[in-house]
């Protein structure tokens, strides 16, 4: 075995034929640096290189989950500050999301308990998907005043009818069996089993593994809204969507459109327009250079540094979205979010 090489945010060792990559930040439940990105996508092609490395296991320190996301605080200040460094990280972010997803060996990604936002871009588009009982996967963006990215748009374009439409446009998470339904994940193995699981792979095959370690997966609850939702969720506008869950008889139907008029009317509208332009361009490296286009526009737009105030920094809860409502959001700024850009895309 070989040891985990330092104790930073991102350990790494290697034990037979697995290669082993934990991210390392659980007081913040591993939230994604620039470092942490960098230091995991060195990691990504030394393996590859390594003939002794048969697979990859991506997991996270602590008991509270894989990854909260990306690290919001700092793209707040970068944001406030008129910077740029959320613009590099969030290049390399979705170079790396491209690089699991296309990674020659298997890469067998650990959900346990939260995993949103840049933790689904480091997790869900690998090759084997592991959620437990404690997982919650969520792109929560627009409560924050911001896009779902690093392949999120992708991702849930894909989901089933319009369910991955209801969760981009309200942020809401999921458990295991959801994530199934969804297509966010591959198996389901109880946490107590997780740490034989993995210890498994370095001597044995993923898929004697996965046989040997996985059990039926709980219930999806979304799989009894799925006729509401197909029926609300197709409507062409945000506006019309809320005018339809608002209409439905479903109570949860009702209740979901008060937490649509929660989020940032820019935000959904921008959403909506981006799932399904995704939905359209097929492939994940499309679909990131588009988020990447959405995400350094919204740097520039006051919801997401108001988002993360409200709900991270003085966390009163009570963000002022500027426009305040969805009539004030022109056609003209939901385009702007998908313009080209004046300088390099993801692959420069």
């Amino acid at each position: 075995m070989a040891p985990d090489e330092g104790d930073g945010p991102v350990l790494l060792r290697t034990e037979g034929r697995a290669a082993y990559l934990t991210l390392n930040r659980p007081r913040a439940i591993n939230a994604l640096t620039h470092e942490m990105v960098r230091t995991a996508a060195a990691a990504l092609d030394r393996w590859e290189h390594d003939e002794s490395v048969g697979v990859v296991v991506l997991s996270g320190a602590g008991e509270r989950g894989l990854c909260a996301g990306g690290d919001i605080r700092a793209i707040h200040d970068d944001a406030k500050a008129g910077g740029r460094e959320s613009v590099e990280f969030w290049r390399d972010e979705y170079r790396l999301n491209a690089r699991v997803a296309r990674y020659p060996k298997p890469y067998v990604a650990l959900m346990d308990g939260i995993v949103m936002g840049g933790g689904v871009g480091v997790s869900a588009h690998g090759t084997v998907r592991v959620v437990t009982e404690r997982s919650r996967i969520a792109m929560p963006e627009t409560v924050i005043g911001f896009v779902p990215d690093v392949g999120g748009t992708h991702l849930l374009g894909r989901a089933p009818g319009e369910l991955g439409t209801h969760l981009a446009l309200t942020g809401e998470s999921v458990g295991a069996g959801d994530a199934l339904m969804l297509g966010l994940a591959d198996h389901f193995v109880p946490s107590d089993r997780l740490p034989a699981f993995a210890a498994a792979l370095a001597s044995g095959e993923v898929g004697a593994a996965v046989r040997r370690f996985a059990e039926p997966a709980p219930g999806a609850p979304l799989a009894g809204a799925r006729e509401w939702i197909d029926h609300c969720y197709a409507a062409g506008t945000v506006e019309e969507i809320a005018e339809r869950l608002r209409a439905c008889g479903e109570p949860e139907a009702k209740e979901t459109a008060r937490t649509l008029l929660e989020r940032s009317p820019t935000a959904l509208k921008v959403t909506l327009e981006a799932v399904r332009r995704a939905r359209a361009l097929g492939a994940l490296e499309p679909v990131l250079e588009q988020e990447f286009r959405v995400s350094c526009a919204a740097l520039s737009s006051p919801d997401l540094v108001e988002g993360v105030r409200a709900r991270v920094i003085d966390k009163d809860r009570a963000p002022r979205w500027s426009p305040a409502s969805l009539a004030e959001v022109s056609r003209a700024e939901v385009e702007r979010h998908f313009a080209p850009l004046d300088g390099p895309g993801v692959w420069g």
